[in-house]
């Protein structure tokens, strides 16, 4: 069996190997510690044709990153993190509601609950990203139940980022977290609700194709003409696809009705480039500030808590 140092250094080797497959390459690595004190590995993966643009990703030291099982999980989730870190915000994601928010501070992997629920946690902040620095934020404990856990290859960020950062701007939707000031960490809740047995796949919004084709266009005024100097965004991104209950492809057709109606303009003209599938807004799409930020100011108001007058005055149902 092998030392902590022994699994290190295997680790770090399976993890160069799969990076340069996908364009990638491992800036950095340094020994970390998880929620429960237990070592990790903290990876700085950054893009071969742009090394300024980096992602971290911890995982438990003795992890197998290697596994047959897991080679080709880990093979899409490289790829996709060398086309996210194209974007100018690699770390911003858009909420169906309109909200652009932004993801770090997650603690990886996944930790047992300590106050004895039959739970597993990770914690982590998300930011709203509006071009003003808003001191907007949330505090998360993403919590996956065991039954969840069984449907997940592993307990690591690779295998459940995706996921956790679609059930956070889920439970945005809803009005299940709100963006303050500062706050305690308040909770996501992840279960079989967000997984379809029957489809063996993740369902979290279901969503018609004006519905896709408007969120596109705000994700590229968003991601790309706010907080990106106007540099192409990633418009087919599996990650959206899923937060969206469609397919890539379903994308696609968005992103070329958008692109009819004069809103965005892709890096490439032909179809069949990866960069066509990184657009800009146009002018007549920044034109549209106003009631951008009418929609912003619409989704804050209503994850906005408010109080019930007529319970101040003792008056209730029970």
């Amino acid at each position: 069996m092998p030392t902590e140092s022994g699994s290190t250094t295997v680790l770090m080797a399976q993890v160069e190997q799969a990076a340069r497959t996908a364009g990638l390459l491992v800036a950095a690595a340094e020994a970390g510690t998880d929620f429960s004190g237990k070592p990790t590995t903290k990876f700085t993966l950054a893009l071969a044709a742009d090394p300024s643009k980096t992602l971290p990703v911890e995982m438990s030291e003795g992890f197998e990153f290697g596994r047959p099982d897991l080679r080709s999980e880990v093979a899409v989730y490289l790829a996709e993190a060398a086309s996210r870190l194209r974007n100018p915000r690699p770390d911003c994601f858009l909420t169906l509601s309109g909200l652009p928010l932004s993801f770090g501070r997650f603690a990886w992997p996944f930790h047992p609950s300590s106050s004895g629920a039959d739970t597993f946690l990770v914690h982590g902040e998300v930011r709203l990203e509006d071009g003003e620095a808003s001191p907007l934020h949330a505090k998360v404990a993403a919590s996956m139940t065991v039954t969840f856990a069984e449907i997940v290859a592993a307990m690591e960020q690779p295998f459940a980022e995706s996921f956790i950062y679609n059930a956070v701007r889920k439970t945005m939707d809803q009005g299940q977290l709100e963006l303050v000031k500062s706050g305690n960490r308040q909770p996501v809740t992840v279960t079989t609700r967000f997984y379809s047995m029957k489809q063996k796949k993740f369902v979290f919004n279901d969503t018609t194709e004006p519905q896709r084709r408007a969120y596109l266009a705000a994700k590229a005024y968003w991601l790309s003409g706010v907080l990106g100097a106007s540099q192409p965004v990633w418009l087919l991104d599996p990650r959206d696809a899923q937060y969206l209950n469609t397919t890539v492809a379903d994308l696609a057709g968005s992103v070329a009705a958008l692109t009819a109606e004069g809103l965005i303009t892709t890096a490439d003209s032909d179809s069949d480039s990866e960069d066509a599938a990184f657009a800009s807004p146009t002018q007549k799409l920044l034109d549209q500030r106003a009631q951008y930020e009418v929609d912003m100011a619409d989704a804050l108001a209503f994850i906005k808590p408010t109080f019930n007058e007529e319970m101040r005055s003792g008056h209730t149902n029970m």
